[in-house]
């Protein structure tokens, strides 16, 4: 049994606080934009328990120093399976209204690739390739740390959409370390995306790229995340990946 397992148990009403979100809105913002808060995705007791199992590497598979890969500076941990069930839960919730911009995504670039409707079906297909190792972690930033740009991919079967979750309070628990979202379109210089976003707020975002309607069709831009250096105090993301790596 991993350590405070109880303690990140999903409220009963979180897949009624998922199915709360307007997800008309996220798609529209998804779609033009790349990225889309999801409000007061969790509550303050929530982020604080998921906080707390960052000292016990017990829930972890692995630790991450991204100073030593010339990742930025902080670090991050990958959960290990069984997942918090947190998070576990939150992943096919958040998959199930997220597939429909997947497939239609895929549709408009021309890739053949398609998703299903169900995140156990998908992560079968990932799990078939090879791809075995959970990918949800937890990132833990001090002052001075940052997180360069980056997609997180780890594999051949990735689902084009990510979330992360703050986890800590602005301007309370830290400042500067803001959310940024780089799209590079073709023939044209990157544009940069800061996202604002409290505790318990979520972004869903592009982890590779996405369509953009130009006039002669849609087209692919590359996007990039990162997080901004922290001028003070310490910051908790986690981010909900929807594949799993080799």
């Amino acid at each position: 049994m991993k350590a405070n397992i109880k303690a990140v148990a999903p409220s009963a009403d979180l897949a009624a606080r998922v199915d709360a979100i307007d997800w008309t809105q996220a798609t529209s913002d998804l779609d033009s934009q790349g990225c889309a808060v999801l409000k007061g995705l969790l509550s303050p007791e929530e982020c604080r328990d998921l906080v707390s199992l960052y000292p016990d590497d017990r829930n972890f598979r692995s630790r991450v120093v991204m100073g030593r890969h010339g990742f930025g500076r902080g670090e991050y941990k990958y959960f290990s399976y069984p997942l918090p069930d947190l998070i576990a839960g939150l992943r096919p919730a958040l998959y199930t209204k997220l597939c429909g911009v997947a497939n239609r995504w895929n549709e408009a670039m021309g890739i053949d690739i398609r998703y299903p409707e169900s995140h156990d079906a998908f992560l079968k297909r990932c799990h078939d390739a090879g791809q075995v190792r959970p990918t949800p972690l937890l990132l833990q930033y001090g002052a001075g740390d940052y997180n360069c740009l980056h997609q997180d991919l780890y594999g051949e079967h990735v689902f084009p959409l990510q979330v992360a979750i703050l986890l800590s309070e602005p301007a309370r628990d830290f400042s500067g370390g803001e959310f940024v979202l780089t799209e590079q379109r073709p023939r044209m210089q990157s544009r940069p995306e800061v996202v604002p976003l409290t505790r318990g707020d979520a972004v869903a975002f592009a982890v590779h790229h996405r369509p953009v309607r130009g006039t002669r069709g849609f087209y692919r831009v590359n996007l990039r995340h990162g997080v901004s250096r922290l001028r003070s105090g310490h910051r908790h993301t986690v981010g909900v990946i929807f594949h799993d790596a080799k």
